[in-house]
């Protein structure tokens, strides 16, 4: 079934985006990371070939520099002919106001504007591949959050789960504005959250919550390789072949927040999302 397929995975040198490459390779499909140096790319694919035999391609990329998105966008177009499963899995949750390259707050800079800007770069190959998925690996934690327009990208009054939310919100709303955009082309978008991992951020969070919070979340907790389980099933499962703009938690359609239905708000981010990346970059991707 997916010895054909060729997928792209952001951010699979380790966590549950190995665990995802790992469970599409043993499926038999031509799998491609980011890494952001040549030593984690090589250790990732090492691991990935000892456990699935398979061998697999990556890209170096630091994913919050819009121009070295840009390149590996050109140079996955240059070394393959089609892309059947986008999978913008990469994210981070900093701990501090840090900003990238473009003087973009860092958790929009990697958990937003890297997959707006890769996702549409990689429109007309994935158009030519159809039928072709996209999935966007959002959180639960998007419901804590909310688009502000005038701080999209300054980390005015920094606040780490404030703005992680935001990211993860801004994620969705894309999915939702991209989805409608593709209608009957084929390729379809849908934004899930993976699961209650056991990372730093999840660690951090439980700290500042009460005992009852604390022990929900221990009871959720999964490991990343269940979590990676979620991501596959969007990305190869027949039952959502036809399924496009919605939010699942893990395996299954959830409600998500009600800002994240707003497709006002996801138009006027979309609008504000391209002038930002314009401003930085002189790129185009119709």
């Amino acid at each position: 079934m997916m010895k054909e397929k060729i997928c792209l995975i952001t951010g699979a040198t380790s966590g549950i985006g190995k665990e995802v490459a790992i469970g599409l390779a043993k499926l038999g499909a031509t799998v491609v990371f980011t890494a952001r140096t040549k030593e984690s790319g090589e250790s990732a694919k090492k691991e990935i070939k000892e456990k699935t035999g398979a061998d697999t391609d990556y890209l170096l990329c630091d994913l919050s520099s819009l121009g070295e998105v840009k390149k590996i966008a050109e140079e996955f177009q240059k070394r393959n002919d089609k892309l059947d499963i986008l999978i913008n899995n990469a994210g981070v949750g900093e701990t501090e106001l840090k900003f990238s390259k473009d003087n973009i707050e860092m958790d929009m800079a990697v958990n937003y504007f890297a997959p707006f800007f890769l996702t549409n770069l990689l429109l007309p190959i994935l158009k030519k591949s159809a039928p072709s998925r996209i999935v966007n690996v959002s959180s639960m934690l998007h419901a804590e959050g909310h688009i502000d327009f005038n701080n999209l990208v300054e980390g005015k009054n920094f606040e780490r789960y404030s703005s992680y939310a935001q990211s993860k919100l801004a994620l969705l709303l894309f999915t939702r504005k991209i989805a409608n955009n593709l209608k009957g082309s084929g390729v379809t978008a849908n934004a899930m959250h993976p699961g209650i991992i056991n990372t730093k951020i999840t660690k951090e969070l439980m700290n500042k919550t009460n005992i009852i919070v604390k022990t929900i979340f221990r009871l959720k907790m999964i490991s990343e390789k269940k979590a990676a389980e979620g991501i596959v099933y969007l990305a190869i499962s027949p039952e959502v072949k036809n399924i496009t703009g919605e939010y699942f938690d893990k395996k299954r359609i959830k409600r998500s927040s009600n800002e994240s239905y707003d497709m006002n708000v996801a138009e006027k981010l979309w609008e504000k999302t391209e002038s930002i990346i314009q401003s930085r970059l002189t790129y185009s991707y119709i």
